[in-house]
């Protein structure tokens, strides 16, 4: 009598606690993203619309997040001061990966004389805190939004530039590198058509992460009154001009804008983890 083997089904894996809450920030971070484009439709109010009748009114049927100390409501402000927020980090981090991916991969692939002068660059940004790095550049170019991004942009260089030098250096050892020189593909196809984009998903997940941090750099720019400047309703901004509500006991002008900061930047952060991580298995 023949016997009949069963082959036990795997057990199915319950859904990752992180999964969740990459999936909760991801929808959150979607919402921010809309509200910050139909601004203009959603804003209950102009943001500069001043009402001298409601200064530092708490949340109310007619402010559902309150106002600040020129009765503007905070709901719009937030919405209309996401824009700057948001496409602030977008173009200085933009400008840093092309700069910071072409000085990376050039030193990592020559190798040489060209990686010790793009190194002790490197070193010497570097040596420089961000912060007051950016402050001498824009002494020097005068503040605006427009300066700070540049500021940072070159604060970001570097850090991008020897993120990727080590990406392509641990790329340069693969198989796949030495069977095209031998096909006879020159060396700056190689880089361009195979391993810039082999290191694509650990630069994106590297980039989204930055952005939190390029975020906070950004706001902490215009609480110092560097950055973006009246009438602007950029969170950082919010933040430096509700501080004389909070000496007269009234939160809600700066804890709005800081909340919205603190919630983007952490919640970058962990869809930036696993964007990396799912980019990184399709890769293997």
């Amino acid at each position: 009598m023949s016997t009949l083997t069963v082959t036990p089904l795997p057990a199915l894996q319950p859904r990752s606690r992180f999964g969740v809450i990459a999936w909760v920030c991801s929808v959150f971070l979607v919402v921010i993203v809309v509200g910050a484009l139909l601004a203009p439709m959603l804003a209950p109010y102009a943001p500069d619309e001043i009402d001298f009748d409601n200064i530092w009114s708490s949340p109310n049927a007619a402010h559902w997040l309150g106002t600040d100390q020129l009765g503007r409501d905070l709901l719009s402000r937030a919405l209309f001061g996401a824009r700057d927020s948001l496409l602030g980090p977008v173009l200085l981090l933009l400008l840093a990966t092309v700069a910071g991916l072409a000085i990376g991969t050039l030193a990592a692939w020559k190798g040489g004389w060209v990686d010790t002068l793009l190194a002790r660059i490197t070193d010497v940004m570097f040596a420089f805190p961000g912060i007051l790095f950016v402050v001498l550049v824009i002494a020097v170019l005068g503040q605006g939004a427009a300066t700070t991004i540049v500021a940072l942009a070159l604060a970001y260089t570097p850090v991008i530039a020897k993120y990727t030098r080590s990406l392509v250096l641990a790329e340069m050892v693969r198989p796949y590198v030495d069977a095209y020189r031998l096909q006879g593909v020159s060396p700056t196809s190689i880089a361009v058509r195979f391993v810039v984009p082999n290191i694509a998903p650990s630069m994106v997940g590297y980039l989204v992460v930055l952005f939190g941090d390029a975020l906070m750099s950004l706001a902490t720019l215009s609480y110092l009154g560097f950055g973006s400047q009246p009438p602007s309703s950029e969170w950082g901004l919010m933040v430096q001009e509700g501080q004389s509500a909070v000496i007269q006991g009234y939160f809600w002008p700066v804890f709005v804008p800081g909340a919205l900061i603190a919630l983007v930047v952490v919640a970058v952060n962990v869809v930036g983890v696993k964007i990396s991580d799912r980019m990184n298995a399709r890769m293997r």
